[in-house]
C-alpha cells in the first residue's frame, strides 16, 4: 500500500501470510495431498453408506456428507457441488484420499468428525430431484455475512494505531475480504 507506513504494511503482510498458508492447507486437503481422517472409519471394502446433510450453526452454513459403517458414524465437511443437492443415501467409495459417489468427487472442506456438528442439522430429501442452480451473487451474500464486524476491526486498529480514516477504511477493508475468504474457504453451502 502506498500510503501506508510500516506498522500497517507489517500486518498486511502478517494477513496475507494466514490467507495464502491456510488457502495451500484447506487445498491440500481438498485435493487428498492432507488426508481428512475419513479413510481411517471406514470398512475394510472402502464402501460405507453415506447421505448428505446441511448445517446451520449462527451464520455458517455448510455441507456435511454423513458416514455410516456399522454401528459408528462420521461427519465429513465437504465444499459445495451442486450433486450434494440431490444426493439421497447411497453408497459411498472411499480411498485413503478422496469419497466418490459414482463419478462424483466430493472435496473435503475440513476434518472428519466424530461426533455431531453444532447447531441444526437439514436432512436432504429422500428422493432426487433436479439439482438447483445458484448465481455467484448468492453465494458471495451468503459468505459476506460475516463482514458485519470488519467496522469493529477498523475502529481497533484505529485506536491501538493511532490511525486516521484512510487506516479505518483500509483496516475495515481487508477485515471484510478476510471474513468473506474465510467463509468461503471453510466449504459455505449456498443452497
Amino acid at each position: 500500500m502506498p500510503f501506508a507506513d510500516l506498522d500497517q504494511v507489517s500486518a498486511l503482510a502478517v494477513v496475507a501470510l494466514g490467507v495464502l498458508g491456510y488457502t495451500g492447507s484447506q487445498m491440500a486437503l481438498a485435493f487428498g495431498v492432507l488426508p481428512s481422517g475419513v479413510a481411517a472409519r471406514r470398512d475394510g471394502r472402502g464402501v460405507a453408506t453415506g447421505r448428505r446433510v446441511r448445517q446451520q450453526h449462527r451464520l455458517v452454513s455448510r455441507s456435511f456428507l454423513e458416514i455410516s459403517v456399522g454401528e459408528r458414524t462420521v461427519w465429513q465437511p465437504v465444499f459445495y457441488e451442486p450433486a450434494l443437492s440431490t444426493l439421497t443415501p447411497t453408497e459411498l467409495s472411499i480411498a485413503p484420499r478422496s469419497i466418490h459417489a459414482g463419478p462424483t468427487r466430493f472435496l473435503p472442506s475440513g476434518r472428519a468428525r466424530t461426533t455431531e456438528p453444532p447447531g441444526k442439522l437439514v436432512d436432504n430429501p429422500t428422493r432426487p430431484a433436479d439439482p438447483p442452480a445458484f448465481t455467484p451473487t448468492r453465494r458471495l451474500i451468503l459468505d459476506a455475512q460475516s463482514t458485519v464486524a470488519a467496522p469493529f476491526a477498523g475502529f481497533l486498529w484505529v485506536y491501538v494505531m493511532n490511525g486516521g480514516l484512510p487506516a479505518f477504511i483500509g483496516a475495515t477493508t481487508v477485515a471484510a475480504a478476510t471474513a468473506t475468504w474465510l467463509s468461503a474457504i471453510r466449504g459455505s453451502d449456498p443452497s
